[in-house]
């Protein structure tokens, strides 16, 4: 399932795998941004190239995706999406990072999301998709229940966010569902 040569396009965005010529100040921005990772463990580290390069080095050789989003009309990055594949289990657990913040609030998001995980689970060895958020993260909540995933877990008070307890929710969908 490597995304070497792997193109999706969508209504408003292009899908391809991310590489180490991805990893520009802009994109190292994004993860520095407080706004931008405010409701991911990323809130936590601070990026330089270094760290970028170890974590797309992370996908090669395996099943994983590392995708860079695109918008469509003038190929400008916005985003990230990542895929881990798990085909023993013929499951993968999907996330999201729209950096970009002119691109918030645009579809882009949801578009992006809808690309990847649509082709996912038309996959034959794939038979379940999963993400998570924090249950503060309503934007993100929101993809994914339009995305036609359900809630099918909460890990009760499981992080913190601002000094308080915040639930982590899980959501799946089924191939051919």
């Amino acid at each position: 399932m490597a995304g070497t040569g792997l193109v999706l396009h969508g209504d408003k965005v292009l899908l391809r795998p991310f590489t180490a010529f991805d990893i520009d100040d802009s994109y190292i921005g994004w993860l520095n941004d407080p706004d931008v990772v405010r409701f991911s463990n990323q809130r936590f580290l601070r990026h330089d190239k270094g760290s970028c390069l170890r974590y797309l080095v992370s996908f090669e050789a395996t099943a994983n995706l590392f995708m860079s989003a695109r918008r469509l009309s003038d190929d400008r990055p916005i985003g990230t999406l990542t895929a881990y594949v798990s085909s023993h289990h013929g499951t993968v657990d999907v996330g999201i990072m729209i950096g970009d913040k002119s691109a918030w609030g645009l579809g882009y998001g949801q578009d992006a999301w809808d690309t990847l995980t649509n082709w996912l689970l038309l996959r034959e060895d794939i038979r379940k998709l999963t993400a998570g958020t924090l249950a503060c993260n309503y934007g993100m909540i929101k993809l994914m229940e339009r995305s036609g995933m359900t809630l099918e877990a909460v890990r009760k008070a499981q992080e913190i966010v601002a000094g308080r307890p915040v639930d982590i929710l899980y959501y799946a969908k089924f191939h051919g569902a």
